[in-house]
């Protein structure tokens, strides 16, 4: 049996001329949480889709949890918990008749023994007779993990599963994904918030319908060469648009009241730096590089 939960190769799909994924190579081992990021349109969504048996690849071999993801989709539906962008579950029904109603299309056996620790597993208990369209985004957000995880499936893959919820929701998400992994179960998420990514174990990014990174965190910004520089004071606010042209600086956007300053040539970037350096009330310091330095980084080398 192979390590790896998801080993595909060339993924490709296209909507009659648009191209939405194209040539995407995607090995997790088991039990690992891995993110998937990148913009709207670039292929994410796409790519979830063909793993999880929904959609039909243009191209591409290999398999997920073991079986052909071309040809065997209906035996990967039954072992894969899918979360879809959208709460997609019926407003007008309780969490669990919601979950009762999906335990039945499984056809599951002891149902309302499974609906029953499911509720308990994900801290539902009390809120299990309230209708499901009267819920905040973080209990929509806890209802449809639920969901996902009553058929017992091997890999989770969530589509922006923490979009719109509250920071705490956030948290409290994430630690039950991690709670998830360290059962065994495989995880991969989409997701905008770089925060998020720093939590998985590695992360892909997708731009334009193909991979252009992929690795630990420390592994992407080591690979990007990026330096940064941090400015922060009195006036800060006025040379944005002055640095942005200046050579050597590849990228410059505020965080905060603080401005970031990045490229690739540490001299040239220095040298852009040095008139402001010594002025009174403004202070420039070098700062790790972030994630989110990287990404937009990434994102302006491919359309430039």
């Amino acid at each position: 049996m192979s390590d790896l939960a998801i080993d595909v190769r060339g993924l490709r799909k296209t909507f009659g001329s648009k191209v939405a994924v194209d040539g995407v190579d995607i090995a997790i081992p088991k039990g690992e949480v891995w993110g998937f990021l990148g913009p709207n349109g670039s292929g994410k969504t796409t790519t979830i889709r063909m793993l999880c048996g929904l959609l039909r690849p243009d191209a591409g071999e290999g398999t997920c949890l073991g079986f052909d993801f071309r040809t065997q989709s209906e035996q990967i539906k039954r072992e894969t918990g899918y979360m879809t962008q959208r709460f997609s579950f019926w407003e007008d029904l309780s969490i669990r008749e919601n979950l009762e109603f999906v335990a039945r299309v499984y056809q599951l056996p002891k149902r309302r023994a499974r609906v029953a620790a499911t509720l308990e597993r994900l801290g539902l208990v009390k809120r299990q007779r309230q209708l499901a369209g009267s819920l905040s985004g973080g209990w929509k957000q806890r209802l449809a993990l639920a969901a996902c995880m009553l058929h017992e499936p091997q890999l989770l893959l969530l589509d922006e599963p923490t979009a719109g919820v509250d920071p705490q929701a956030r948290r409290d998400f994430w630690e039950e994904i991690h709670a998830l992994s360290a059962r065994g179960i495989t995880v991969l998420v989409s997701t905008h918030y770089m925060d998020e990514a720093e939590r998985c174990d590695r992360i892909v990014y997708i731009l334009n319908s193909r991979v252009i990174a992929r690795g630990t965190v420390a592994e992407v910004i080591a690979r990007s060469g990026l330096t940064t520089f941090v400015m922060e004071g009195e006036g800060v606010r006025h040379l944005l648009e002055e640095l942005r042209n200046a050579p050597g600086v590849d990228l410059a956007a505020f965080f905060g009241a603080a401005l970031h300053v990045s490229g690739t040539n540490r001299s040239a970037l220095e040298r852009a730096l040095a008139p402001y350096r010594g002025r009174p009330g403004l202070n420039v310091h070098e700062a790790p590089v972030s994630l989110e330095d990287v990404f937009i980084h990434l994102q302006r080398e491919v359309h430039s």
